[in-house]
């Protein structure tokens, strides 16, 4: 799985000496209190859809730091399963509504819905720990981690 640097929000401080990219460390970021965690996942019908949706994610993310209670976000690839998606961090519930109400994130999910297969989970944090949170999606994302995240 190939991931992108954190993106902070508006939302979430910086993570300790700025290591959020390198979750193994066990960084924790300062933001404390609940938090929310979507964690998205994309299969493709065609890998021709692949570079286009990818793209896209990052044009989006541009937006990232001016989104009202974003904390931060990674994308991720895997090019050969032909799948993508997003692990985005929020203060909560009403602060997700709000990103995937953006005209743009709309114009995405419309233009990609019928090329491929979307799932998705939220998963909630009592503070910002970006190393489990990070494995946490990535256990999610595996077949044989779904139900143990689910369970959590």
């Amino acid at each position: 799985m190939l991931r992108s640097s954190w993106s902070p929000g508006p939302a979430g401080d910086a993570p300790d000496g700025g290591a959020a990219n390198d979750a193994g460390s066990g960084t924790r970021g300062h933001r404390s209190g609940p938090l929310i965690v979507s964690v998205t996942d994309f299969t493709s019908e065609t890998y021709r859809a692949l570079p286009g949706i990818a793209r896209r994610g990052f044009a989006l993310r541009r937006h990232w730091p001016h989104l009202d209670g974003a904390v931060g976000m990674w994308l991720w690839v895997m090019p050969t399963a032909r799948r993508c998606g997003s692990v985005s961090v929020w203060t909560g519930r009403r602060a997700l509504a709000g990103f995937v109400r953006l005209p743009e994130h709309v114009a995405i999910m419309d233009e990609y819905r019928g090329r491929g297969t979307m799932r998705s989970v939220l998963l909630e944090y009592d503070g910002f720990d970006a190393a489990r949170i990070l494995r946490d999606a990535e256990a999610w994302l595996l077949p044989e981690g779904r139900e143990r995240v689910a369970q959590a």
